[in-house]
């Protein structure tokens, strides 16, 4: 079980690489500039969306990147979740 947190935007290699990396079993939070993955109807989105690995973004990220109720699906998650996540998984992946 890992938690990933992705700074990194589509198309980049990391980007493709935490996708490629992830199981079901993991945890994507999108961070900084990764949150505009979650963009609703990017293929970003899209791809992130048909990988079987939970995703979720951190809202002050998207609060800051001005992308609330833009999102889509994807949940939002506060500070307090983010740490309560960090504490549930034993090892963290961070993409940038």
């Amino acid at each position: 079980m890992i938690l990933h947190t992705l700074h990194a935007m589509s198309p980049s290699a990391s980007f493709q690489d935490c996708l490629r990396t992830a199981q079901p079993e993991d945890t994507i939070v999108l961070l900084g500039d990764g949150v505009y993955n979650a963009l609703a109807g990017s293929h970003a989105a899209d791809l992130l969306a048909a990988n079987p690995v939970r995703v979720v973004a951190l809202d002050s990220d998207a609060a800051a990147a001005g992308l609330q109720g833009k999102l889509g699906d994807t949940p939002v998650v506060s500070m307090d979740d983010f740490v309560a996540l960090s504490e549930h998984y034993p090892r963290h992946l961070a993409w940038y």
